[in-house]
């Protein structure tokens, strides 16, 4: 077997071993950080050298193709950019830093081998793996009574998701006999024309629905986002949404079926819907980004649902742009929150003139998240509505194109405590560091370059969604 094409998933599993042997020794949270940057910053090099790597792994069970290790790419950069988050603000107890760097890692290593699984039984391992990790990390909080509630709460709704999934699993496997995915994909149409298949392939998918905080698997997105610690919450809205997406567009692909596409559509109404209304009243920025991250689920669906090569790719572009306009807002969230307290949107007041740079790039990830151009969120939304109309979903674009008006609300709510509002006399001193300006610029140039000039993102999702026909 060639091992170098596993290189990525054996860095991080070496990096979760140096962590393990960490936990053991005295606590040095500095020594910790310094170490997670650096193998952090190695798994993103690694990641990015295996891009060009394909071939099938353990029996075919594990397939390694463009797709496959794009998006494991995108899941070493989030790792890197959350991990450059935690340098004095993991909102974690001193005393396990090292567990909670080693949590982070097993957890990106559980992702990375997720959106390289081809059969069901893997695909499901990978998927609890993650989940199990995350949970842990919820609870890991310093404020422990917050952080326990939280991770509870996220645990029960997981583990529901969980449970329909396997049984859809018992379904698809019960009425085809197959479990690897290019056996199913084979037969498709045959399949397809089976009841008990398309409702299994439903109830499948509801493990992925929970991972995106799609309607009606969301109720633990905003109690999560709030309960865990700032950068915890930062790497659930973007590395985990982002492994979210690459799975749930490689199992999409064994839908098909008309009745498949329209429940698909119905979720994504409801999705956009409900996270776009439900955010208008929030005053806690956390949950507002919760229920925009609820919003932008369903926009994903738009492109998963149009059930082609131009709707996988636009999936896939859009994935790195939520990785890169939400973490840009948990970098604001990270570094205006006092303590390891969570920012109401008024916390932001004048924001523009105690760190100017970090609101700059706050107001370009609010654009983009908004779909307003020149951003990559424009050209992600511009993408995912052109291969809808290409299928004919009309109606369902015109209820997108209304919830982006609706989103724009509470988005310029931010920005104009950002701008126009002045802080409280007893608002803490903030210094915007060379660091942060630095990193806020990188977030800038991504999000207006991505935007100006995609084509070549584009042109490689394509060939990456060409992969999965």
């Amino acid at each position: 077997m060639n091992w170098i094409i596993f290189s990525p998933e054996l860095w991080l599993l070496a990096t979760a071993g140096v962590f393990l042997f960490r936990s053991m020794m005295h606590p040095d949270p500095v020594r910790d950080h310094v170490l997670a940057m650096v193998t952090a910053a190695i798994a993103v090099g690694v990641a990015l050298a295996g891009l060009g790597f394909s071939g099938d792994l353990f029996a075919g069970t594990y397939r390694v193709d463009l797709f496959s290790q794009f998006y494991k790419c995108l899941l070493a950069i989030g790792f890197f950019l959350v991990v450059c988050l935690c340098r004095d603000r993991t909102g974690v107890r001193d005393d396990l830093q090292a567990e909670f760097y080693l949590l982070l890692t097993v957890c990106t290593l559980a992702m990375t081998l997720l959106v390289s699984c081809v059969h069901l039984l893997t695909i499901y391992i990978a998927l609890e793996l993650s989940s199990y990790s995350l949970y842990i990390l919820v609870s890991l909080r310093r404020d422990r009574e917050r952080g326990i509630r939280a991770g509870l709460k996220y645990f029960l709704v997981g583990a529901s998701a969980s449970a329909i999934m396997l049984f859809g699993l018992a379904l698809v496997y019960g009425t085809t006999g197959k479990a690897y995915l290019v056996e199913l994909l084979v037969n498709l149409p045959v399949y397809t024309a089976q009841p008990a298949f398309s409702l299994g392939m439903l109830m499948v998918l509801c493990g992925f629905f929970f991972k995106l905080a799609i309607f009606p698997f969301h109720i633990w997105a905003p109690d999560v986002y709030e309960g865990a610690a700032n950068p915890v919450a930062a790497y659930i809205a973007t590395v985990s949404k982002v492994a979210a997406i690459g799975i749930l567009i490689r199992m999409a692909t064994l839908g098909g079926s008309g009745y498949f596409v329209d429940v698909l559509a119905v979720l994504a109404i409801t999705s956009m819907t409900v996270g776009n209304l439900a955010a208008l009243a929030q005053k806690d920025f956390k949950r507002l980004l919760a229920y925009s991250s609820v919003a932008h689920g369903g926009y994903v669906l738009i492109g998963v649902l149009s059930m082609g090569e131009a709707g996988y790719a636009a999936a896939t572009f859009y994935a790195v742009a939520v990785l890169v306009m939400k973490f840009t807002c948990f970098m604001v969230v990270v570094n205006v929150a006092v303590g390891d307290g969570n920012p109401t949107v008024a916390d932001l007041a004048g924001l523009h003139r105690r760190a100017p740079v970090m609101a700059i790039a706050l107001m370009m990830a609010l654009f983009g998240l908004a779909g307003i151009p020149p951003t990559i969120g424009f050209t992600g939304k511009l993408l995912l509505f052109t291969a809808a109309m290409s299928q004919g979903h009309f109606t369902l674009v015109l209820i997108a194109m209304v919830n982006v008006v609706i989103s724009l609300y509470y988005y310029l709510m931010v920005l104009r405590a950002a701008y126009l509002l002045e802080p409280a006399d007893d608002a803490p001193a903030f210094q915007e560091t060379l660091s942060l300006k630095a990193l806020s610029l990188v977030m800038i140039g991504a999000m207006v370059i991505l935007g100006i000039y995609p084509h070549h993102l584009i042109e490689l999702t394509r060939r990456a969604a060409a992969l999965l026909s």
